[in-house]
């Protein structure tokens, strides 16, 4: 009986679960870095078939691009801030299940309206998780050199996902059909999201800050009501109604933004951080540069297909070296400002861009590939690499070191909101050349329209970066040892930019 007792009062120490290796942390992070950049390119080579199988129009075809990125741009720093405060995993886990359960739904699309709400839902699915992936990354990576390679890994795939994605759309799309682009990601995000549920360790880094929600709906509705209203010119005009009134209440609403971000005591973009002329110059030079570069892609995967007759694969296949410049132009960057100044890297850059579309506004119906797409692709693309990197460095050594993780997410936003605008702009003038001819000659006029106009615009950055943009500092170059780019142009945070919560880049 004393022995039974005795046993009674032994207390149980529960088993904590082994904390998980730390290269299985990193592997999951970047996994679900590698999903939100790939879905950005991998959609590009499969958009005649999803326009020919839904029967989009040619403004519903942009708004497959759109949809995502307005969503993505307008949310992305609210889904960082909610991170600090809720838990990264806890925010991981919602964003990687909403993209994944958004690309099943986009996926199995029996119309146009269908597919346009799943992009959008992936798009904030992104915008949620894509900011959690760096900061659990550094959360699980002590500082110093292992932490450096780790985000080093980060960087690498993001740009090999944006690289990887055409490429992969077009086998999917060649072998199986334009679904599969969207559906492949739920296979690998379950996979994910079991593997993060079963290892992840939570952090959060709450400070009593609220969401700024309202800041999120109005810059995100009026981003998109501002493109709606674009789109409608090239059927209405410029002074009919349905083009004015979405145009007026997009203005409306992003005013509403800056007024509601200049009273709310946790705004998502702090009015105040623009003071700084390397934050205001950077991100208006970003915004600049992303209205041009990000419609890159969509115009040369339609022009290599409705123009040139490539199939999916052959239009994947094509683009390949132009993927690849982007990363050779981030990784060259950083020595390059060592030398001339981020600066003069990021004016040279965006000149590099401006002479890719100078050449590729030249394109005929016929053109031999090596010279109507390989070269001015690989300019193009070369020249985003070189600006982008400087640009985040510039930006981040304007701001006070707790600020450098919200200030890396304002220029992802930027350049991702130009993009957006961009986009809607050099589609519509494309359509108003082409009018009603579908022919491949009509077709490669309007795609030449928006490269002139775009060349026009980054030639406008270039002066506006030159007179701008502070001269290149030690800070810039040492931040630049530490931020790149991922393959669409975002800039990663470093690792006190990820304690802080910026946002990691599209």
């Amino acid at each position: 009986m004393t022995v039974m007792l005795e046993a009674t009062d032994v207390t149980r120490v529960p088993r904590r679960r082994p904390s998980p290796p730390t290269w299985l942390v990193v592997a999951l992070a970047c996994a679900g870095q590698f999903l939100v950049v790939l879905d950005v390119s991998v959609v590009n080579v499969a958009l005649p078939s999803m326009r020919t199988d839904l029967h989009l129009s040619e403004h519903g075809l942009q708004w497959v691009v759109n949809a995502y990125a307005i969503a993505f741009a307008g949310f992305m720093l609210l889904g960082g801030r909610a991170g600090d405060l809720y838990g990264r995993k806890r925010m991981f886990l919602v964003g990687l299940g909403l993209f994944t359960a958004a690309s099943l739904v986009g996926g199995l699309a029996q119309d146009g309206w269908q597919l346009l709400l799943a992009r959008a839902a992936q798009g904030l699915g992104a915008a949620v998780l894509a900011p959690s992936t760096l900061t659990i990354l550094t959360s699980a990576v002590p500082e110093g050199a292992a932490r450096a390679r780790a985000i080093a890994t980060w960087t690498a795939v993001g740009a090999g996902g944006g690289a990887a994605g055409g490429l992969v759309g077009g086998v999917l799309v060649e072998t199986l059909s334009w679904r599969w682009v969207l559906l492949i990601n739920v296979p690998v995000g379950a996979v994910v999201l079991l593997g993060s549920v079963m290892w992840l360790a939570e952090s959060r880094a709450g400070d009593g800050r609220r969401l700024d929600l309202p800041g999120a709906l109005l810059v995100t509705g009026g981003l998109a009501t501002l493109a709606y209203g674009i789109s409608q010119t090239e059927a209405a005009g410029w002074t009919a109604a349905a083009t004015l009134v979405p145009l007026l209440a997009g203005l409306a609403l992003i005013g509403c933004f800056f007024a509601v971000q200049a009273r709310t005591a946790a705004p998502l973009m702090p009015l105040g951080l623009l003071r700084a002329r390397a934050v205001a110059s950077a991100n208006a030079s970003m915004f600049l540069c992303g209205s041009a570069m990000f419609s890159m892609w969509f115009f040369m995967t339609l022009y290599a297909q409705n123009a040139l007759g490539y199939s999916p694969l052959d239009a994947g296949l094509a683009l390949v070296p132009s993927s690849l410049a982007v990363v050779v132009g981030s990784k060259v960057a950083p020595r390059l400002m060592r030398w001339a100044g981020a600066r003069t890297v990021t004016v040279a850059g965006t000149l590099v861009a401006a002479a890719g579309f100078g050449w590729q506004s030249t394109m005929t119906a016929t053109g031999p590939y090596l010279t109507t797409i390989m070269i001015p692709g690989i300019l193009m693309m070369l020249g985003a690499g070189l600006a982008a990197t400087p640009l985040a460095a510039l930006a981040t050594a304007g701001a006070a070191p707790g600020e450098a993780g919200l200030v890396s997410g304002l220029v992802n936003t930027s350049r991702t909101m130009g993009g957006s605008l961009g986009l809607a702009v050099l589609s519509t003038l494309a359509a108003a050349r082409t009018g009603q001819r579908g022919t491949p000659q009509a077709l490669t006029e309007g795609y030449a329209l928006a490269f002139r106009t775009g060349t026009g615009v980054l030639a406008v950055g270039a002066v506006v970066m030159l007179l701008w943009l502070p001269r290149g500092t030690r800070e810039a170059g040492a931040a630049a040892g530490t931020q790149g780019p991922t393959e669409t142009g975002g800039a990663a945070g470093t690792g006190r930019a990820a304690e802080t919560g910026g946002a990691a880049g599209e």
